[in-house]
């Protein structure tokens, strides 16, 4: 699924993906880049990549056109960032996980547990009064899992906001049967 996002014509939803040194005070710095130019932040996902010298950012934010050009502009000017991507400009796949803890009476466990096998979701705690679901997905469905949980009795709430990558590539099949037909 790739990653569509709710947006207004004029105010455009993106994610942008960040390639950071792995350094003290860098995502200080671009907190610092947002809120200094009346940018909102509406989530951020910051861990180390593969080579433990740089970290990976998914930040989402909104914007028309010209905003996101000059949030990419600014970012790319700060010493310690590496590259930096609007993912919407390409397809990409993005998840979040949201780790939902839900009063559960006698009479609710059941119903509880049809929701968690509806959306694939894991109980991953459990006591006499609560389950501890963990859900992975569009942030869609993570909002559809949280509006069924509700009348339940949310008792506590915890999201991770997106993280994304882009998506690779698909050649054409035609081309490649050409290809191999030549060989």
């Amino acid at each position: 699924m790739s990653g569509a996002l709710i947006s207004t014509p004029r105010n455009m939803e993106h994610i942008i993906s960040v390639t950071v040194e792995n350094k003290f005070g860098v995502l200080s710095r671009v907190a610092g880049l947002f809120s200094g130019r009346g940018f909102n932040i509406e989530s951020l996902s910051v861990a180390p990549t593969l080579d433990p010298s740089m970290s990976q950012m998914t930040l989402v934010t909104s914007g028309d056109d010209r905003i996101i050009e000059q949030i990419v502009k600014q970012l790319n000017k700060l010493i310690d960032v590496i590259k930096v991507v609007d993912l919407n400009e390409t397809e990409f796949v993005a998840r979040e996980t949201a780790l939902i803890k839900v009063h559960t009476k006698d009479d609710d466990r059941a119903e509880a547990l049809r929701i968690v096998d509806i959306f694939r979701a894991n109980v991953i705690d459990s006591s006499p009064s609560t389950y501890t679901i963990e859900v992975s997905g569009d942030p869609r469905k993570i909002e559809a899992i949280i509006n069924l949980l509700q009348p339940l009795g949310i008792k506590e709430l915890v999201r991770t906001g997106r993280v994304a990558v882009a998506r690779e590539p698909i050649r054409p099949a035609v081309v490649q049967a050409k290809k191999a037909a030549r060989e």
